[in-house]
């Protein structure tokens, strides 16, 4: 047979051949919550496993924890950090037995939670003190931990994977600029990095705009081949490596 025929032949055979695609993944956490029941439920009624970070000293965050629980969504306590302020909030010059004391107090709040993340942070996520603190806390009450990534200083994820303890990093936030064709926009760039990189994390929060486009655009995730998956699952997917965050550059807290 020519070979010009040979390689027109092997084509059309393997054309009806089924190859698998590579799996892309990806994991959804909605932070800030607890301050807006309306904007709460909108959160809970989301069509997927989306993961609530629930601040531990807003208003309506018990109500909520509870609420998510019963509905079988991952709750995370959202951990005030420095910058941030207030009565659980994190601060550099305070010693680790207050860290501890304010993290026993969120939990109190939120003992639904079976992970946590930081809030703002960027002066603590990034303290190797208050890191090593935090960490081996978290693997003794079998807590996972997710590094929200506000400095590119953060030795968060470090100091978990030097201890093994189940955590995550985010790649992407939906809504530094809150206007619905930004957030629309970094969706679809967080779609990308799940296809070139095989699975995407996201961090949104519960802005109207975001939740616009939210729930417009996940229930099409599976028709393109997008399975969304809890953070649990994420965690074990990617084996505790943090993956470098992608899209945006110097919007820290």
């Amino acid at each position: 047979m020519p070979w010009r025929a040979l390689c027109v032949a092997l084509g059309l055979l393997f054309a009806g051949s089924a190859f698998p695609a590579q799996p892309v993944y990806l994991s959804l956490i909605i932070d800030d919550l607890g301050h807006d029941p309306e904007r709460d439920r909108r959160v809970l009624a989301l069509p997927g496993p989306v993961a609530l970070a629930i601040l531990p000293d807003a208003p309506h965050a018990a109500v909520l924890a509870a609420d998510a629980h019963r509905a079988g969504r991952t709750v995370l306590v959202h951990m005030p950090m420095a910058p941030a302020d207030g009565n659980f909030a994190w601060q550099p010059e305070q010693p680790p037995f207050v860290w501890l004391e304010r993290l026993e107090a969120a939990l109190r709040v939120i003992p639904q939670a079976s992970g946590l993340n930081n809030h703002m942070g960027s002066l603590m996520t990034a303290n190797e003190t208050a890191m090593a603190t935090l960490m081996p806390e978290l693997q003794r009450r079998h807590l996972f931990f997710v590094d929200s990534r506000t400095t590119p200083k953060t030795v968060a994820a470090a100091s978990a994977q030097r201890i093994a303890l189940a955590s995550l990093s985010r790649d992407l936030f939906l809504d530094h600029d809150t206007s619905p064709e930004a957030v629309a926009a970094a969706f679809q760039r967080g779609l990308e990095i799940a296809r070139r990189e095989g699975s995407v994390v996201m961090i949104g929060h519960p802005h109207a705009s975001t939740l616009a486009v939210l729930e417009r655009e996940l229930p099409k995730l599976a028709a393109q081949g997008i399975d969304w998956i809890d953070v649990p699952p994420m965690i074990a997917l990617r084996g505790n490596q943090a993956m470098p965050a992608h899209g945006e550059k110097g919007v820290y807290r």
